[in-house]
């Protein structure tokens, strides 16, 4: 399977939302210039990296929800992938970069204002499995650029 990166989010003062960045280091620890205010829940080499999918953001507006790109704290919105495919242990091959899915991100209330009523468990893995956000970890530290392809193992 194949996809493109749509979009890289990152907040040097941390929290939501992440504004946009072109070009995106990743190392084993996380993302260069996104600081993570709760360390306890978000960051560390299992969550060095949150993924979300462009066709659910898509899906969530068309359901009346004020998300857009980066309102929930990703910082990888890929487009073009059967999200019902992806789960711990999928890989993500980038041209310079390896990420390995480690597991969903949990929504907590940070992110409420991106959904009507507030109901940011509308991303919850347990309720709505695929529609959630996920956590990787970094194989092969590098660059990541909008724009760019990948394949999906």
């Amino acid at each position: 399977m194949q996809g493109s990166i749509m979009g890289l989010f990152a907040s040097k003062k941390g929290g939501v939302p992440k504004p946009s960045v072109e070009k995106l280091q990743v190392l084993e620890q996380g993302c260069v210039g996104d600081k993570q205010n709760d360390t306890k829940h978000h960051g560390g080499p299992n969550r060095a990296v949150c993924i979300f999918c462009r066709e659910t953001i898509e899906q969530l507006i068309s359901e009346g929800h004020p998300i857009f790109p980066g309102s929930v704290g990703e910082n990888l919105l890929v487009q073009d992938v059967s999200w019902r495919e992806i789960s711990a242990g999928t890989q993500f091959h980038f041209e310079n970069v390896i990420l390995q899915v480690t597991g969903d991100a949990p929504p907590c209330k940070t992110i409420k204002e991106s959904f009507l009523n507030n109901e940011f468990n509308r991303i919850s893995a347990k309720k709505f499995p695929h529609s959630t956000r996920w956590y990787a970890k970094v194989i092969q530290s590098g660059e990541l650029v909008v724009g760019e392809q990948f394949t999906i193992n």
